[in-house]
This record gives C-alpha cells, sequence and structure tokens, in this order.
C-alpha cells in the first residue's frame, strides 16, 4: 500500500491540537442514486452487518439496495431543507460552536467534523487536518453509547487510514459519555423546557437505535448503556419506573432486535389507555432521518391510530447551550495534558480567530 504524501516538515515547529467530531452519515441529497450509494457504504461495514461477505452481498446488492433506496430516498426528501440534511447541518453548527465554547474556556483548539459513511469522509478529513499541521487528534463520535456497530467502526476508519501514513499523529479516542453527568443534564434542560412550554404527558418514552439482539449475546455493551443513560435521566427529572419506558427503533430486517421495538409499544400504551406520550431520542445528539421522519412522523401515526390523543417529539440536543457545554467538558476532559492553552505570546488576532461567543451561537438559532 504506497503512503500519502507527507507535508513539508518544519524543525521547531509548534505543536497544534485538533478535534474531529464523527457523525454516522447521510446521502448527498434525497434521491435514489445518492441513497444508494450511501446505503452500500453503511450496510457493508462488517461492523453493521455480521452476516458472511458472500451471501451477504447477495442480499445487500439483489435485494435490499434495489427496493430499499428509493423508499429511503422519498424519506429523506420530507426532512430534506434548503441548507441539505439535517444532520450535516447540525453537526457541521456543532462543531464550529465548540471550538468557540474550548475558546472561551482557553483552549486554542480547532474543530473538524466528518461522517462515517458519506461526505466529508474520515480519511478526507484526516488528510486535510495533516496537511493543516495538526499533530494531536482527539476522536470524538456522535455516539454517547458505545457500540462496536458506531464507535469501534469510527475507530476502523481512523486506523486504516493511517496505514497508508508514514508520521502518524498523537492520538486519542473518546469512547463513550453515555452517563457524563454533563450529558445528562443536557437531557434534563432539554426535557424540562419542553414540559414547561407543553405540559407534562402521562409516559416519557426514552427511544435508542437498535442493534442485533446478537451482539448483545456478543458482548457489545451498547443495551445496558442505554438503559444507564435512562436511568439516570428519569432520576433526573424525579420519574418513578412506570413514567417511563425505554424502547429500540430502526429494526432491519427479521432477525430479533433489542426489544421491546419503539412502534410496538408505543401502539400497546395507546391500547391501555394512555392518552399522551412525548418521546426523546437520548441517542442522537443531532436530528435526522430516524427522529424527524421515524419517530416525529411513523410513531406518532402508529400511537394515534392506535387510539391515542397527543404526541410530543423533544427534539434531540442539536445546538442548545447546555450540550455545547457538555461537549466542551467532555473534551476538555480528554485533552488534559496536551498543551492547548492560549499562550501570552499569541497575537490578538489570532485569539480572535480562534474564538467564537456564544452570542455567535444563539444568532444561528440554538433551539433550546
Amino acid at each position: 500500500m504506497p503512503f500519502l504524501k507527507e507535508p513539508e516538515y518544519t524543525h521547531g515547529k509548534t505543536g497544534k491540537t485538533a478535534i474531529l467530531l464523527i457523525n454516522l452519515g447521510t446521502p448527498d441529497a434525497p434521491e435514489r442514486g445518492a441513497v444508494k450509494r450511501y446505503l452500500k457504504q453503511f450496510l457493508w461495514d462488517q461492523r453493521v452487518v455480521e452476516i458472511p461477505r458472500p451471501v451477504w452481498w447477495l442480499i445487500l446488492n439483489g435485494i435490499i439496495l434495489p427496493f430499499r433506496s428509493g423508499q429511503s430516498a422519498k424519506k429523506y426528501a420530507t426532512i430534506w431543507t434548503k441548507d441539505g440534511s439535517p444532520l450535516k447541518i447540525h453537526t457541521e453548527k456543532q462543531a464550529m460552536l465548540l471550538k468557540g465554547y474550548l475558546g472561551e474556556r482557553g483552549h486554542d483548539v480547532h474543530v473538524s467534523w466528518a461522517m462515517r459513511y458519506g461526505s466529508p469522509s474520515i480519511p478526507s478529513a484526516l488528510q486535510k487536518l495533516k496537511q493543516e499541521g495538526y499533530d494531536r487528534i482527539l476522536i470524538l463520535p456522535a455516539y454517547p453509547q458505545y457500540s462496536a456497530t458506531t464507535t469501534a467502526s469510527n475507530m476502523d476508519a481512523v486506523f486504516s487510514h493511517y496505514q497508508q501514513v508514514r508520521n502518524v499523529p498523537e492520538l486519542r479516542f473518546v469512547r463513550n459519555y453515555h452517563d457524563h453527568p454533563a450529558y445528562i443534564e443536557a437531557l434534563r434542560q432539554s426535557v424540562l423546557k419542553h414540559w414547561q412550554q407543553n405540559g407534562r404527558p402521562e409516559k416519557l418514552v426514552m427511544s435508542f437505535h437498535g442493534l442485533p439482539k446478537a451482539f448483545l449475546l456478543r458482548g457489545d455493551p451498547y443495551h445496558c448503556e442505554c438503559y444507564k443513560t435512562a436511568r439516570l435521566l428519569a432520576e433526573k427529572l424525579g420519574l418513578t419506573k412506570d413514567q417511563y419506558l425505554v424502547t429500540f427503533q430502526s429494526r432491519l430486517g427479521k432477525a430479533e432486535w433489542l426489544q421491546p421495538y419503539t412502534e410496538p409499544s408505543v401502539q400497546q400504551l395507546a391500547k391501555d389507555g394512555v392518552k399522551r406520550i412525548d418521546v426523546i431520542c437520548p441517542g442522537f445528539i443531532a436530528d435526522c432521518l430516524e427522529t424527524l421522519e421515524e419517530i416525529a412522523v411513523e410513531v406518532k401515526q402508529a400511537f394515534l391510530t392506535a387510539g391515542g390523543k397527543e404526541f410530543h417529539y423533544i427534539p434531540c440536543l442539536n445546538e442548545s447551550p447546555a450540550w455545547l457545554r457538555a461537549m466542551a467538558e467532555i473534551s476538555e476532559q480528554h485533552l488534559a495534558g496536551w498543551a492547548t492553552m492560549f499562550t501570552a505570546g499569541m497575537r490578538d488576532d489570532q485569539k480572535q480567530q480562534a474564538l467564537i461567543s456564544r452570542a455567535e451561537a444563539k444568532r444561528l438559532g440554538a433551539p433550546h
């Protein structure tokens, strides 16, 4: 495997630190071709689907991609904005604002972003950081709960890229933050603000992305970390066990996935006489197809059709100030020991370029 070209080396150059925020990904457009390319990359990842490759190649290319691409494209079209995919928009804003929040804490740290599937890709983002002289990189996943299908897949992509690099930068990875106090507090504030504006439900449903049950049995800790997040959030909200429900969404295929499933669960709540539910998706830090279409449209319709009267979707953390503070705190803890603080000799214009004020965060339309 040939090595990538190294930037010109300069002796005595001061080290530079960057954070790379990585989210799952999104198609480039709500069109069949773009969705097919995205799904092919996503579903071919052996971390995501562990079926033997020859068998899975036939299923993926012969059944799933020909039929699912068009259906998914129609769903993406319902949430697409004039600026593009909501997931991409929120991820880009989070990266930019995180740089500002860290700057206010005194850290001279660049923040970039990438997608595990789609663009900008992890290799392209890492190579750009290399060309710009960053030799300390913290990888920050957009997944609070660790799973081999997400967090470890990010690690695979990072390590795979650096197999082509001679001079590898110093690397650190945030593994998870499912129980981080600042993350739980951001969730709590999100829920309370929604309740202050809309009243309280009879039941709070916490819906996490699903995984095949076999992954849990093979040792993936995701299921346990989801339940810990839910328990901590419920405790912060003062909820009893009968006031909230943990469910799992986005099942693919006929194999058993983590249960209880979200849609059948809310249908049963309606049949049991529950008139109003609120649904939050703590495993997603940015709104996307799985929240804006699957939950806010499909699951809502399922609940109302089954006899429910009132359904509220609580948006993801997105650019809420509490979440940006949490991101800064999580990052700061993992940056410990690296020389990231502004120095006395730094020019004022350099400091100014590194800072983005909280007023700018509000101007960008932080929703919470």
